[in-house]
């Protein structure tokens, strides 16, 4: 008991802080571009976060994840304060590095993601975001190791509110290009100071060992490929469009992809107490049965949620946005579902940590990425946007179906055919949706009601068992 209440402390308050700094940004999408006079503007906003994103992934080089699995291997308070210190270190050097390259090729840089050398003074604003991120959560880890909940609950409910209340008065002054970056900036600077105070015993210069440095990147620098990897997923659509299409086509694709992703409140739950059941289950004798049932219950539960996602597409951009962004709905769809696509995918790959070979994630992991990358040249030329929301959906589908037919060949998941049935009903109901129902929003919520009855039908042994245990 003790076991189940601190997994579900921790999906509460992890899952419900992370939804908080989600929601907000989420929330204040339809207002921003409200404020906005054109779309590029919000598409070299978004440009400078995916710059962001992928220059503090290289800067960090997996060093948090290193860094939180070697906090536990002691006890001792100077053996904690060397690890974080010294992974601290690390990351402002690696940061610094970072940093210096962008300053040094902001024009090359402005041209690859804003389509224009003419924004490189944005890159400045970038790069210090960048430096800041990096080094940020590392500061911040030792507050989620201490199990300090409170604070990662303020922090995450504070950050976001003081990004927009920095932005909103910059966008009504005109300062359009450059509000969202520096807003960032400034909140992630505060949040660095903050975390810094109340986590200083953690960090000094006398903590610092090098001797720890190198089991650290040993664990650190595998997990790289895999950060670069989502970046692929979560970003190089954006990067084609700015390219083949234009900034604007980015900021109405980026829209479409903020609300999309709504469903990461879904996922953002879930990673907030996943990591402690699958670890402290690992070696119970059901675990393979119990891993795949959690696979295919989250399975339906994202199925059931992406249909009405589907069906209420369109009637929701046409009530939120202006109609300069309202053909931004049709990517909506499947970037809420590719998301959620992640999300089984991590709960699958989680078999394959637990017999201590990680390297299959990597491979299909990629062979995913690529497809996505292939198909965004082939799609984007033809069909717009749309074409880049389907890469990325694919590219997901691709991993998920390959890491299951490789996990059931190894006798690590179990599929049964209800799931098998259900996977079929979804393709069939994006597919009718497509090509009959995108402007037919009553019939699309008739079919996707009819589609979640079938869901429930096909579960109702499970449904009934689940109900029985919550009553036991």
């Amino acid at each position: 008991m003790k076991k189940l209440k601190l997994f579900l402390e921790n999906f509460i308050v992890y899952g419900f802080g992370g939804i908080i700094n989600k929601v907000v940004p989420l929330i204040m999408v339809p207002i921003v571009t409200r404020l906005m006079t054109d779309s590029s503007y919000y598409g070299i906003s978004d440009m400078s976060n995916t710059i962001v994103s992928f220059g503090s992934a290289l800067a960090i080089m997996g060093m948090y994840d290193a860094m939180y699995r070697m906090f536990f291997e002691n006890e001792k308070n100077e053996y904690k304060k060397s690890i974080c210190s010294t992974a601290f270190i690390f990351s402002i050097f690696t940061s610094l590095i970072i940093f210096f390259l962008m300053f040094a090729f902001k024009d090359v840089l402005s041209q690859i993601f804003f389509g224009d050398a003419k924004y490189s003074y944005l890159i400045y604003i970038t790069a210090i975001a960048t430096l800041v991120g990096a080094t940020n959560s590392i500061v911040s880890a030792p507050t989620r190791m201490q199990n300090k909940r409170k604070v990662y609950l303020i922090m995450n409910t504070l950050t976001p509110i003081i990004s927009y209340s920095i932005s909103i008065p910059l966008l009504l002054k005109g300062q359009y290009v450059i509000a969202l970056p520096l807003a960032g900036m400034i909140s992630a600077i505060l949040s660095e100071i903050v975390f810094l105070v109340i986590n200083r015993q953690y960090f000094s210069f006398k903590s610092i060992n090098m001797n720890y440095l190198k089991p650290l990147l040993k664990i650190g620098i595998p997990l790289m490929p895999n950060f670069l990897i989502y970046w692929v997923f979560n970003s190089s659509d954006k990067l084609m469009i700015t390219n083949i299409l234009g900034t604007s086509a980015t900021g109405i694709y980026s829209v479409g992809s903020k609300l999309g992703h709504a469903s990461q409140l879904i996922y953002t739950a879930f990673a907030g107490g996943w990591q402690y059941f699958a670890f402290s289950t690992m070696k119970e004798k059901n675990q393979v049965e119990s891993n795949s049932k959690i696979f295919e219950y989250l399975g339906i539960i994202s199925f059931i949620c992406t249909t009405f996602v589907f069906a209420l597409a369109k009637p929701i951009y046409e009530l939120l946005f202006t109609e300069e962004y309202v053909s931004g709905y049709i990517v909506s769809p499947y970037l809420f579902f590719a998301p959620l696509l992640q999300m089984l995918f991590q709960v699958e790959t989680n078999q394959f940590l637990v017999i201590k070979k990680t390297w299959p994630n990597i491979f299909i992991l990629s062979g995913g990425a690529i497809i996505n990358i292939i198909l965004n040249f082939i799609l984007i030329p033809k069909i717009g946007i749309e074409g880049a929301a389907i890469a990325s959906l694919v590219g997901y589908i691709f991993s998920v179906i390959i890491c299951s037919i490789v996990l059931i060949k190894m006798k690590l998941m179990v599929l049964r055919k209800e799931f098998i049935i259900a996977s079929i009903l979804i393709s069939i109901f994006i597919t009718v949706w497509r090509i009959y129902l995108v402007n037919n929003a009553i019939i699309a919520i008739t079919l996707s009601i009819i589609i979640a009855v079938i869901f429930v039908l096909l579960y109702l042994k499970d449904i009934k068992e689940f109900f029985n245990m919550i009553k036991k």
